[in-house]
């Protein structure tokens, strides 16, 4: 069986980091989402606010007490919901193998997946580069043998941070981790370990699985798994993918149709290739085209062509030459995709404190 290979994203500051994007006035300020008025609380904030120690879930009194010089924006679910479908639309065409936690936070697993010399080092730093490229807002990320580790990873060097536990480190990483950055050890827990002397994952092993579980039932016997690093618990697919899509931002504009039709068949190929390993068993319903011109306007087109196995650049080429009615219009960004047939996915439950 092969070693697992897990990544955790998780973007920073997400709605603040949203806020910011749109008004760039406010990178400079500290700023929190949330908390106007006087019984209004904090969504999340961003980085210059947490300095002065407000926090997400804080009431904007105390918040504002904290930090006189707080600023602070309603929250826009509508418009953080479509920026976390872009960031997760990246995700899974990277790995169908995606479990959003959030808005903001998704495990991966990719185990086999190929691409990027099937590195997932690699892989979370394309990631991070795509979501800051065409998003507009950073991402942290680990990437390790579970998810467990993947998640303490991914927060070890926030903001905008990548940090990598690989499996001969484990034994090593685990040993010296503080149980204040075990998943589900809050305060309280972590005051009743501190009172038994318990401050490391290498105190939790010299405590014993006996003693742990007789003190803190089921959550005893986790506790001593991640102590040693270990979590079986496989990445769960919420969603099944509704579409599987491919696309490329250039670093010098396509000048005209001619240079975007090149770069259909190139796409084209792409696309096939990446439906030959995760969409090739489910039926196509539509096939798209998306363009982002020189001007960063982005406009999109879609037909209906069902009973499609493998979509051939002649299926592609009416829907561009449509989209791209100017001629000598540059083309920042183009893409193509399909859209399957049939999916009646869970909607995943969205989180408001961060």
């Amino acid at each position: 069986m092969p070693q697992r290979k897990i990544i955790h994203v998780d973007c920073d500051c997400f709605y603040a980091a949203v806020e910011m994007r749109d008004d760039p006035t406010l990178q400079a300020v500290p700023l929190a989402v949330g908390g106007a008025g006087g019984r209004g609380v904090v969504t999340t904030c961003n980085y210059k606010a947490r300095a002065y120690g407000v926090r997400s879930a804080m009431p904007g009194s105390e918040a504002r007490r904290l930090c006189p010089g707080l600023v602070t924006v309603p929250t826009d679910m509508s418009r953080y919901r479509a920026v976390s479908q872009q960031v997760m639309g990246i995700l899974r065409e990277l790995t169908d193998l995606v479990e959003p936690l959030s808005l903001d936070e998704a495990f991966l697993d990719v185990t086999d997946v190929t691409e990027h010399r099937g590195s997932a080092t690699l892989m979370a730093r394309h990631l991070r580069e795509r979501v800051r490229k065409e998003v507009g807002i950073t991402i942290s990320a680990g990437v390790a043998p579970n998810k467990f580790l993947a998640k303490v990873a991914s927060d070890w060097e926030k903001p905008d941070g990548l940090f990598v536990v690989s499996p001969e480190d484990v034994d090593s990483f685990v040993r010296e981790l503080s149980v204040k950055k075990l998943p589900g050890v809050g305060e309280v827990t972590a005051t009743r370990l501190h009172a038994l002397d318990v401050h490391t994952c290498d105190d939790v092993r010299a405590l014993g699985a006996s003693a742990l579980i007789e003190r803190f039932g089921k959550q005893g016997y986790r506790l001593f798994e991640m102590a040693h690093g270990r979590d079986e618990r496989p990445v769960v697919v919420s969603r099944v993918a509704k579409s599987l899509s491919v696309e490329r931002t250039f670093s010098q504009d396509l000048p005209d149709t001619a240079a975007c039709e090149t770069m259909l068949a190139t796409l084209v190929a792409d696309l096939n290739l990446r439906l030959s390993r995760k969409g090739r068993d489910k039926p196509v319903h539509k096939l798209f085209v998306k363009i982002r011109f020189s001007d960063f306007s982005t406009h999109t087109l879609e037909r209906v062509r069902e009973n499609i196995q493998e979509p051939a650049f002649e299926d592609y080429l009416p829907l561009l030459t449509e989209l791209v009615s100017n001629r000598e219009r540059p083309v920042r960004l183009l893409g193509l995709g399909v859209r399957f047939r049939n999916d009646d996915a869970p909607v995943a439950q969205l989180r408001l404190f961060e």
